[in-house]
């Protein structure tokens, strides 16, 4: 990549511009020809007044870079505004959320050391698209909306990942033993499309027991497909599994715009006090790197940095009960990436 390349860029919430300081000075060091435009979305635009949590300007922005690095946002529980993440992936056409689960033992311990999974799930549809009313006092709705176009391009695009990556199996998880129509429409087209790839083996699951082999036995996966509510509960039960939900980076992609953020919170406790762990974050920025702008090698500079600085104990306190700060870290694996 010779040309600079403008990036949008969103410190976030809560521990957000910590984190953020961190990934973008080890972007810097790793000589990333990437040029920063801010944008301010989140709880700041909710008091401004902006229900949607984000201004005209920014979705210009947005749209005009093609590329947004995200740190978490702060989202009003059981009520307040919808949530802005539900919005940016509906709006942007975000319909893959792909998230790597990868084990870093014997660096974090985990019972699992051979934990290597990636899950792909599907991003605008299903009752996370939040579409709910309010009938009455005591009444409320919520519409749990798939389609087949949805469920097509999700499935699709996790066999073309496990062809791409060289991955062996694909597994589905849903519920259509109760939920037979929207459910039973996923399962069907995942049947239908891994026909068309005789090298990739297919298994489906029904979601309670998929995700009770995954807690138990997460080696025997290799890539997961599931819908939108599924996919976000069991990537946060696979980031246990890891070790840490710090460590865990995801990609939000679609046909023009791509979206990189970590998979845990805002953490608004620890905000300003410079403990949080950037892993998840500095790993969806190698990420970008790869899926974006196609530097693998620049983009696994910096993953074998994070492993550096986990090997030698080099982490927060969320790892191992770490002693070094936000800020620390992301000195050590710059440092680490010079040292390449």
């Amino acid at each position: 990549m010779s040309k600079i390349v403008p990036i949008t860029v969103a410190y976030g919430d809560g521990i957000g511009p910590e984190i953020m300081d961190a990934v973008l000075y080890i972007l810097k060091k790793a000589e990333a020809q990437i040029q920063v435009e801010v944008i301010e979305i989140g709880e700041k635009l909710y008091k401004k007044n902006y229900t949607s949590g984000i201004a005209p300007e920014a979705w210009e922005m947005i749209e005009r870079n093609k590329i947004l690095l995200k740190a978490p946002i702060t989202t009003p529980q059981g009520g307040g505004y919808k949530s802005l993440n539900v919005t940016l992936r509906k709006a942007l056409g975000l319909y893959a959320n792909v998230r790597p689960t990868i084990s870093y033992s014997p660096f974090v311990e985990t019972l699992h050391p051979n934990l290597n999974v990636t899950i792909v799930r599907e991003n605008e549809e299903d009752i996370y698209a939040g579409i709910e009313y309010r009938h009455t006092r005591n009444m409320r709705e919520s519409i749990k909306l798939v389609s087949r176009v949805g469920c097509e391009k999700i499935v699709r695009y996790a066999f073309e990942y496990a062809v791409l990556n060289n991955r062996t199996k694909v597994s589905c998880f849903s519920k259509d033993n109760i939920m037979k129509f929207s459910d039973g429409i996923f399962h069907q087209v995942f049947d239908e499309i891994a026909k068309e790839y005789p090298q990739i083996k297919n298994e489906h699951y029904i979601v309670d027991i998929g995700t009770a082999r995954l807690a138990t036995s997460p080696e025997i996966f290799d890539v997961i497909v599931t819908s939108n509510l599924f996919g976000d509960i069991i990537s946060d039960e696979a980031s246990v599994i890891t070790g840490s939900l710090g460590l865990l980076p995801s990609a939000s992609l679609g046909n023009k715009i791509s979206l990189y953020e970590p998979i845990h919170g805002s953490y608004p406790q620890a905000a300003g006090k410079n403990i949080a762990n950037p892993m998840a974050t500095i790993l969806s920025a190698a990420l970008m790197l790869e899926y974006s702008f196609g530097l693998l090698e620049e983009s696994a500079a910096i993953t074998n940095a994070v492993e550096k600085a986990m090997n030698e104990g080099f982490v927060t306190e969320d790892i191992n009960n770490g002693t070094y700060t936000t800020s620390q870290v992301g000195d050590k694996i710059a440092e680490f990436i010079l040292a390449q």
